[in-house]
């Protein structure tokens, strides 16, 4: 099916969904894909917006997994805000699964991350470690027993502009520290996130879902299938290779009001997911 299809189809299913939703019971259990990954949504999408905003967005798209972001829910936090946060979340219907990204610049700054998401009770931590902090991240993956994700970043930021540089970086480290495949940004860099993510699979543990117009740096973020990424491929080799983690979408166009673009993109995803069986 052609992508402009793709599109239209996703766009009518995303306005039926919102129709749909005012008139059922809340919360709505996750459409159901038959598939090992699920969808989410990355935090940060929701930088200008509160938690309740959030949770609101996330049930009238029926998305049911968010990584945390620490201006929903400090790193300072007591375990009483972290369980009227995770009551909050169950109201809702969503399930945090993951904290990040966090930039970590000493080892202190990791110690922190560690022990915040033991008390919020994930198993996963997205990062962004300065690289001669990778020795005691690896360390620290030890001692607590979780995956830890290295967000890459695309051509603006020096460290980890790509799924090859984290790679590069962690191949030797603990199986259990590995990449946040940001398939945007990777993009961004020149690089296709359909090989990347068919070469280090085995180091994917997170992946962030955005479309941008270009494979350089003057390339931007725009709704999922507006831009060049190849997601039916991309959907496929996450087939392929048994990705069993969260594809997010991390939206970053017109953060003031994201909404519709929100909406669009996860239809879109969803309708990839539907039109691609093999």
């Amino acid at each position: 099916m052609k992508k402009k299809s793709v599109l239209l189809l996703a766009g009518i299913f995303a306005i039926l969904l919102a129709s749909a939703q005012e008139k059922r019971p809340d919360p709505q259990p996750a459409p159901e894909t038959g598939e090992k990954f699920r969808v989410g949504m990355a935090g940060y999408t929701f930088v200008k917006f509160d938690l309740d905003k959030t949770l609101e967005t996330m049930q009238r798209a029926d998305v049911h997994y968010l990584c945390i972001k620490d201006f929903h829910l400090p790193m300072n936090s007591t375990d009483e805000q972290i369980a009227a946060f995770h009551a909050k979340l169950k109201e809702k219907g969503v399930t945090g699964y993951a904290v990040g990204p966090i930039y970590m610049k000493s080892e202190a700054d990791i110690d922190r991350a560690f022990d915040y998401a033991k008390r919020v009770g994930v198993k996963l931590i997205v990062g962004v470690p300065n690289y001669e902090l990778l020795p005691y991240v690896d360390k620290k993956v030890k001692e607590y027993g979780f995956n830890y994700a290295i967000h890459l970043h695309g051509p603006d930021i020096k460290t980890y502009p790509d799924a090859d540089d984290v790679w590069d970086h962690v191949k030797d480290l603990d199986p259990r520290i590995g990449m946040c495949l940001d398939v945007g940004h990777d993009t961004r860099n020149g690089k296709d996130p359909v090989a990347d993510l068919k070469k280090y699979h085995s180091r994917v543990f997170d992946v962030h879902i955005k479309d941008v117009t270009g494979n350089t740096r003057l390339g931007y973020s725009v709704e999922v299938g507006r831009g060049i990424i190849d997601f039916p491929a991309f959907v496929k080799m996450l087939r392929k290779v048994g990705y069993t983690g969260v594809c997010s979408l991390e939206h970053e166009r017109n953060m003031d009001n994201p909404f519709m673009g929100i909406a669009e993109s996860i239809g879109y995803f969803r309708g990839v997911i539907r039109t691609t069986k093999e």
